[in-house]
């Protein structure tokens, strides 16, 4: 596939894909050449595949409890470098 046509898919597919290249290239049957090239479109796979999730990630909203024991709504944004996420309140 080329690269456009692995942008075109949506996570499910991209995961699955994936799944089945991994599945390829641990059964150990492909040749050297075409273990790099199922390497390769794996690698771009993943990283469709975080970039979708990190753009699901900073759409998601959670509920959040203040001290004074009122609900607000609040959007989602993760730290960079995976640490801990903070949310941001809405005014």
């Amino acid at each position: 596939m080329t690269d456009d046509d692995l942008a075109k898919l949506n996570f499910e597919d991209a995961l699955a894909r994936l799944e089945a290249i991994v599945s390829q290239l641990e059964s150990g049957s492909l040749s050297l050449e075409d273990s790099m090239a199922k390497f390769e479109e794996g690698m771009r796979l993943n990283k469709i595949c975080s970039d979708k999730l990190a753009e699901a990630e900073s759409k998601i909203e959670m509920l959040v409890k203040r001290a004074d024991g009122t609900l607000e709504w609040t959007d989602y944004r993760p730290k960079p470098n995976n640490a801990q996420a903070t949310p941001i309140r809405q005014p």
